[in-house]
């Protein structure tokens, strides 16, 4: 008697087969504003130059993430009436968070958006088709079309040095190791550690963890950040939310904006006939 041909076991990608989950700890507290991580990130990843900004009233021509900034150093001005110079510098080097419930990833309808094996959240800019259901559900505006072509694009986390075993380009050209690259458990415990630290030196008794927390709204980041404010402070969603059900939504609404377009259309031509 024949046994049944056995079935091809189905590969895990590495993260999710109990691999090693990699990822971002940006200590704000050592950034120096220097935009060496946006230049190498622009420089590696063949992102286009952003035309200059200026916000007003900081040093940030940047201003925001975007499909031409994958990453971005915020400069905060915060007044101080307790300091002499009146004036304390927050900056922060911000960029995609990976997240763990990543809803860019789910409502994506072509598959352009993977979870790799390094637990990193990538778009495939050649399989977006620009429907921007991804640019909806990220809670953080992280993502965006570019105007040229309509296709979406964000960090990829240099998935591409990742796979020849080379750390992302802007973890390698951080002067002060503000961005540290490495496995997400272990860079959890180094922040902990390291914001006890902060929080017993002169100015860091706000400091806090964004995004270490695996119980918020999204399951934690693969890129979470120690601030020295409140995240609100540094344009950031102080409770970021799972924001799939926005699309879910938005694609409810199209559909009966559709129906109700050919019913009218439908309407119009037997009122002609």
């Amino acid at each position: 008697m024949s046994s049944a041909p056995r079935q091809p076991a189905v590969a895990l990608p590495l993260w999710q087969a109990g691999g090693t989950r990699m990822g971002f700890f940006t200590d704000s507290s050592v950034c120096i504003g220097c935009k060496a991580c946006e230049v190498a990130c622009k420089e590696w990843n063949g992102v286009p130059d952003l035309k200059p900004a200026w916000s007003g009233n900081s040093y940030d021509n940047t201003l925001r993430l975007g499909a031409d900034s994958w990453r971005h150093v915020a400069f905060v001005e915060r007044v101080r009436q307790d300091d002499a110079a009146g004036v304390r510098w927050l900056m922060s080097s911000d960029v995609c968070k990976h997240c763990t419930r990543a809803a860019c990833l789910e409502v994506c309808p072509t598959g352009a958006i993977f979870r790799s094996e390094f637990g990193t959240v990538v778009v495939q800019d050649d399989v977006c088709n620009g429907c921007g259901y991804c640019v909806v559900a990220c809670p953080f505006g992280v993502i965006e079309r570019r105007e040229d072509d309509g296709r979406a694009f964000k960090c990829t986390l240099c998935y591409d040095r990742l796979k020849v075993g080379e750390q992302p380009a802007c973890a390698k050209a951080c002067p002060t190791a503000s961005i540290q690259f490495g496995p997400v458990e272990e860079l959890r415990e180094a922040a902990r550690a390291r914001l006890e630290q902060v929080r017993g030196q002169p100015g860091g008794e706000e400091a806090r963890l964004y995004g270490a927390d695996e119980g918020d709204g999204v399951g934690g980041f693969g890129a979470f950040f120690l601030l020295l404010d409140r995240p609100e402070v540094y344009g950031l969603p102080p409770r970021p939310e799972y924001r799939r059900r926005d699309v879910v939504t938005m694609w409810g609404a199209a559909s009966v904006a559709a129906w109700l377009l050919v019913g009218g259309l439908a309407g119009a031509l037997r009122w002609r006939r």
